[in-house]
């Protein structure tokens, strides 16, 4: 099947709220939750998209014509692109029957590794789902970023020691899911904000590199720095925990500025195609996540879907990188870009 077949068969698949839009910008799912909408007023996932349209990129094509490289180097692997899988959970309640986080995790992680990429799978309270994920990784060498939600770090610190004796290739966790309401309902009170001490004795913990996702800001990227994180994700979970939260393109280059090259920086949020890639990439991040836009491409074709959609990403990416005369990912910078005022 194509990229248009195989959306079309996903809206007969997917759940109520989520659309299978030609284009994830946050609309059509509105403010719904549970489903992949924002947290009311209900802006921030569709600012996330529209930030990144405002941004246009500097055709310049005198100049040799290399061939392009899209490879991408993270914590001494090497890897076909700098696009990863954002970690998602509870598929079944935001997205459709169809699949569980244990089964869509089944097609994701293989998938993944077999494109050349890794994705972060997510976390919840049955913890069967992160074990179950960490199986499919071992079974893949190892390939994947298993992402720990901020529970009490008791809880934390065993979860790490089932990634540290699977010998992941990394681990994160998504500070910004203190906003989650499953999380708050928890009977275990210290989950939720993490302080620098606390992240720290996490970090320590761990026997992988650590990547800290929510940091919006750049004081939280130092704090992120100064507890020992390998890398952050500039993310504000996609709105879902927050609203009129800025979006993570107008945030980016602060942080990344602040970050001065102590560790690597993803973004995600709104980035919906190979363009928007370069985009980020050229505002300083060293690669970008996608989670929403490739449910459904899963939802319908499993891991033909998972490629299908990449193929797309990952060939506007090469187009746009020959057209802008940056033939690898070190040649992009800002001046491939320009800001509309």
């Amino acid at each position: 099947m194509n990229y248009n077949e195989i959306l079309e068969k996903a809206r007969g698949l997917v759940g109520e709220v989520c659309k299978a839009c030609p284009v994830c910008n946050g609309r059509a799912c509105g403010n719904k939750m549970p489903g992949p909408g924002s947290k009311l007023p209900d802006n921030v996932a569709a600012r996330n998209y529209d930030k990144w349209q405002e941004i246009f990129v500097n055709m310049d094509t005198l100049c040799p014509g290399a061939p392009v490289d899209t490879s991408f180097e993270l914590f001494g692997k090497s890897f076909s692109a700098p696009i990863f899988v954002a970690p998602l959970g509870a598929v079944q309640m935001h997205y459709g029957k169809l699949h569980d986080d244990i089964s869509y995790n089944g097609i994701l992680v293989p998938a993944a590794v077999n494109y050349g990429i890794c994705a972060l799978t997510g976390d919840g309270v049955n913890a069967e789902v992160m074990k179950n994920a960490v199986k499919n990784m071992k079974a893949v060498g190892g390939m994947g970023i298993p992402t720990i939600k901020p529970w009490a770090n008791e809880v934390i610190l065993e979860k790490l020691d089932i990634l540290n004796e699977a010998g992941v290739f990394a681990a994160a966790m998504d500070v910004d899911g203190a906003g989650l309401p499953f999380l708050k309902e928890e009977a275990n009170a210290d989950a939720g904000p993490k302080s620098v001490e606390q992240l720290r004795e996490i970090v320590e913990h761990a026997d992988m590199p650590f990547i800290v996702k929510g940091i919006m800001t750049p004081a939280g990227a130092r704090k992120a720095i100064e507890a020992g994180a390998a890398g952050i994700v500039v993310s504000n979970h996609g709105g879902r925990v927050q609203g009129c939260t800025p979006s993570t393109a107008e945030v980016l280059p602060s942080i990344v500025k602040a970050v001065n090259g102590e560790c690597r920086v993803f973004v995600d949020g709104g980035i919906r195609s190979g363009v928007d890639v370069y985009k980020a990439l050229a505002l300083g991040a060293d690669a970008v996540l996608i989670g929403r836009p490739l449910v459904p491409f899963i939802y319908a074709a499993g891991e033909e879907g998972f490629r299908v959609y990449m193929d797309r990403l990952v060939g506007e990416l090469r187009d746009t990188m020959t057209m802008c005369g940056t033939p690898t990912l070190k040649d992009i910078s800002e001046d491939n870009i320009f800001m509309a005022r």
